[in-house]
């Protein structure tokens, strides 16, 4: 996720960090490119001039325009959604961690380990796991490991959902915590209601992920947006002339970037720069519960590094 100032004035037109240009950049001179050639030849193509007005670009150019803006607002009501996801994800974690340290007795003695410490370790693991889980990157999940022992970690290297397979273990913990009376029915009913709610949260995520924007819609808008931008030069060069590749500049890169920053915000969990900072947002959680375990050794908060949070 881009984190900067918003620039005004001039430079607005001098800001790259956090631009879309960057992933346009190419496509875009391969258009000003085209728009160059045409207007150096006036239209021309093999001694043949092609007589073409701007009333289809006049036609084609406003419902482009809806449609991207259309599609754009689809993709971010989809990050939107998977923004409070995360938000619920963080906020039921500090309630778990609140209600097994409040509401769940610990153990008489020594002769048995407190389970409640595993559990809040047990969360931090999971937002680590759901986080690679959306990221398909579970190859790189060593700070899953860190927050569990040998043996629960070989068990969950097994599991193919290993955020859903740390939920199931945290309501065993549950169960033998009500079984050995240290919480009554009703105050485990309500831990169990949070664990629900971050089992809820994660299917909603996995929700978006596995179901993108149908393809057909947004091969159409690709097509036609590029098909737009190189023609654009052929009507515009004998209204135009010498200023063709300018307006023909301004229009790619209003299309173009829209289409770009569409795509990226499509999937909001992955790892282009305009995506979610799932890491900032796990390192978050990680901090609080590290908290409420008296932990005093804690990591900072991450910062953007080039204006990018990652």
């Amino acid at each position: 996720m881009i984190v900067r100032e918003r620039p005004s004035g001039l430079r607005l037109f001098f800001v790259l960090r956090g631009s879309i240009l960057k992933q346009i950049r190419w496509v875009l001179l391969a258009n000003i490119a085209v728009a160059l050639a045409v207007t150096w030849s006036h239209g021309t193509l093999f001694e043949y001039k092609l007589q073409v007005t701007t009333i289809p670009f006049t036609l084609m150019g406003l419902p482009l325009a809806i449609f991207l803006g259309f599609r754009n607002n689809a993709c971010y009501d989809r990050y939107w959604e998977a923004r409070k996801l995360w938000g619920d994800i963080l906020l039921r974690s500090r309630n778990l961690a609140r209600q097994l340290l409040s509401l769940v007795d610990a153990p008489r003695g020594d002769a048995e380990p407190d389970p409640r410490p595993r559990m809040i370790r047990r969360t931090i693991a999971f937002a680590h796991a759901l986080k690679h889980h959306l990221r398909d990157t579970e190859d790189r999940d060593a700070d899953v490991r860190h927050w569990l022992d040998d043996g629960e970690w070989q068990a969950l290297a097994r599991a193919r959902n290993k955020p859903h397979a740390l939920l199931m273990s945290m309501g065993q913990d549950l169960l033998a915590c009500r079984r050995a009376g240290r919480v009554d029915s009703m105050l485990s009913a309500s831990v169990d209601a949070t664990l629900s709610g971050l089992s809820a949260a994660a299917a909603g995520c996995e929700r978006i992920k596995s179901t993108p924007l149908p393809f057909p819609y947004t091969l159409l808008l690709h097509r036609t947006a590029y098909l737009y931008c190189f023609l654009l030069p052929f009507g515009l060069v004998d209204a135009m002339g010498l200023m063709t590749p300018v307006v023909v500049a301004i229009v790619a890169y209003t299309f173009f970037g829209l289409d770009a920053l569409g795509d990226e915000i499509e999937e909001p969990f992955g790892l282009y720069a305009n995506d979610l900072p799932l890491d900032a947002i796990v390192r978050t959680l990680e901090v609080d519960l590290r908290e409420a375990l008296g932990d005093e050794d804690l990591p900072p908060p991450l910062q953007p590094v080039d204006y990018c949070l990652m």
